[in-house]
């Protein structure tokens, strides 16, 4: 691996959005979390994975996807969106839709659906709560991520710890998420990788 002045300031930056990212005002769930992947130049891209049943286009534009009263487990996803050579993808975008704690889908509205972009740094934040397992699944949140005129990849996202994901035929480990718990909030850090 070559460390140069480029790749330094993206691990720097690394670094520096997992603190800062993951920071959600009065320390509730400040954690320092590593990268995923370690990025290395020529990384793979982010495993693919179906888009499954419940895609609904056109959510709404938001990084908060919490509601007064909703019950489950808060946590807040941070990271970034990264080329396969660790560069920044600025303005990428990216849709999340999830079950709530129960395992449900809210197919008539937009309840735990939301899209948003990557700031200039290519860094995303989404505070959310963990979702619940249903028959046959194991916790996820699903996820689509477009960088400006490219194509989309389309994954889903897993937990650590799960009783369910040895039984899950669509878990994958490269896709798990890194969790730190602090005040009651979870943090979760992942990294996509776009080929």
């Amino acid at each position: 691996m070559i460390d140069t002045p480029t790749r330094r300031l993206v691990l720097g930056a690394g670094a520096l959005a997992a603190g800062s990212l993951l920071g959600i005002g009065s320390g509730v769930a400040q954690a320092t979390l590593p990268p995923t992947p370690a990025c290395h130049d020529g990384d793979e891209p982010t495993l693919a994975q179906t888009e499954g049943p419940f895609f609904k286009p056109s959510s709404p534009e938001r990084i908060e996807l919490l509601e007064a009263g909703m019950a489950g487990q808060p946590i807040e996803l941070a990271g970034f969106v990264l080329t396969r050579g660790c560069k920044p993808i600025a303005g990428a975008l990216l849709d999340f839709w999830q079950a709530d704690d129960k395992g449900r889908y809210d197919n008539s509205g937009f309840r735990l659906r939301g899209h948003q972009f990557t700031d200039a740094e290519g860094r995303f934040r989404l505070r959310t709560v963990v979702p619940g397992a249903y028959v046959g699944r194991t916790r996820h949140i699903h996820v689509k991520v477009q960088p400006r005129g490219g194509r989309v990849l389309t994954t889903q996202l897993y937990f650590p710890g799960e009783a369910k994901n040895r039984s899950d035929g669509l878990f994958r480990t490269e896709l798990l998420v890194r969790t730190a718990k602090n005040e009651g909030w979870l943090a979760g850090r992942f990294d996509f990788v776009l080929g």
